[in-house]
């Protein structure tokens, strides 16, 4: 993931230890996110998925919004072994900055975690919406669908910034235009502001909202129309965990944006922690896709419900259960 070949040409040593034991650390943490997160990750979030496609006549508002996620970290999750296992080993061509793959992989990472923040967002105003105005469908299933699509297509219309500076970065000796276009600090201002600033403030003036109509005592506290009370739970974990962890990548890249357009730095020490506190930060970012379907595993309560329903269908087959057809049976009769 991260290697000290660049700094070889000091003298001292001492830099040179501490080089290595950054380097040691993140060998340690990427070695037990592929060992243990990566996998669980992975199939938690296809289960989240398969499971809610397969009972999409008992999905919810919310359960649209984690399905959106899950897609999301499944992608992100497929790029963490190229990603962790790449860069540490410098004979990896793709890793190179003009290359397509290393083009196409920070493409979708950026799409990945712009629909991360959004979903997340989207999930917070809606959950008003849906306590404050109960059994008005806004905030139905129907309506969720058509804007995760939204999302998607958003997603990619943001990331098309960082797409067109690749691109003219990796054609530039052809096209004289693209020159005036390489400009990556402008391209990593504009995924900080768009993906991480504006969902920040949409999600600070959802929770006051919602703070707010909570302690209001009004005659639709006793509708059970309400979503259940473990979304609530859910909600809050879900915003708390996914800000937590990639709170850290966006200030790195804001950061590093800040020290490029003022010049190079060329304090060693300061490179180093600086490309050490980047490395790790999108280590939080990618162990995300972990954590999010434990949370959703965990506090959802019809989610093992829904899983044990699949897991029988699936052993019992199309013709159905024993009991199943017995309790038909009795019906018909």
């Amino acid at each position: 993931m991260w290697h000290c070949e660049a700094f070889n040409s000091t003298k001292n040593s001492e830099n040179q230890h501490l080089c290595h034991d950054f380097h040691l650390v993140l060998f340690i943490f990427s070695l037990l996110y592929l060992i243990i997160c990566f996998p669980v990750g992975l199939c938690y979030n296809a289960l989240l998925v398969l499971v809610n496609l397969c009972n999409k006549a008992t999905m919810t508002m919310p359960d649209v919004y984690f399905v959106n996620i899950a897609i999301a970290d499944l992608i992100i999750s497929a790029m963490a072994p190229m990603y962790l296992l790449g860069p540490a080993n410098t004979k990896w061509v793709i890793w190179n900055i003009n290359n397509e793959v290393y083009i196409t992989l920070l493409i979708l990472f950026n799409v990945s975690s712009l629909v991360i923040m959004y979903s997340t967002t989207l999930l917070s105003l809606d959950y008003y919406i849906e306590r404050a105005l109960p059994r008005t469908y806004m905030s139905s299933v129907y309506n969720t669908k058509h804007v995760c699509g939204f999302i998607w297509g958003g997603a990619m219309l943001t990331s098309f910034s960082s797409l067109l500076f690749y691109i003219c970065n990796h054609v530039s000796t052809k096209i004289i235009e693209c020159s005036k276009m390489q400009n990556k600090e402008a391209a990593d201002a504009i995924m900080v502001f768009i993906g991480y600033v504006v969902p920040a403030l949409a999600v600070l003036y959802a929770f006051v909202l919602i703070l707010r109509i909570r302690h209001e005592a009004t005659p639709l506290d006793q509708d059970t129309g309400r979503l259940d009370p473990s979304v609530h739970r859910l909600l809050i974990a879900t915003v708390c965990t996914q800000f937590t962890l990639w709170t850290p990548y966006y200030v790195t890249l804001l950061v590093n944006t800040f020290i490029n357009v003022q010049g190079k730095l060329t304090d060693e020490n300061y490179i180093r922690i600086l490309r050490f506190m980047k490395d790790l930060s999108k280590l939080l970012a990618f162990s995300s896709s972990f954590v999010m379907p434990l949370l959703y595993r965990y506090i959802n309560k019809n989610f093992p419900h829904k899983l044990r329903q699949l897991l029988k269908r699936i052993h019992c087959g199309n013709q159905g259960c024993s009991h199943e057809r017995t309790v038909v049976q009795q019906v018909m009769t």
